[in-house]
């Protein structure tokens, strides 16, 4: 399985999003906002995995100033993946 602890602490991005995302840690349910993250997808076996790849792509979208990109979007996302990051088992130490 994938280390995503390590994965998403090593994610540079914008101070801004990363406070953003922060701040709306509070009010993350998941019952309602991962289902509306993941719900294309269907990966609800492996939420981590969906958000880091939709991040990703949120990401790339940012940064070549598409105009598809949402910051709202983004913000979601990284929202959803600390707090998924949190109820995740923490991996056994080897």
């Amino acid at each position: 399985m994938t280390d995503f602890r390590k994965t998403v602490q090593e994610l540079q991005r914008p101070k801004m999003l990363i406070h953003a995302a922060r701040m709306g840690l509070a009010d993350y349910r998941r019952d309602r906002d991962l289902r509306r993250l993941i719900h294309m997808s269907g990966q609800t076996e492996h939420p981590l995995q969906d958000l880091l790849q939709q991040e990703r792509r949120a990401e790339d979208k940012r940064r070549i100033g598409d105009a598809a990109y949402s910051l709202a979007h983004h913000v979601d996302l990284l929202i959803a993946l600390m707090a998924e990051l949190r109820l995740a088992p923490k991996p056994m130490a080897q």
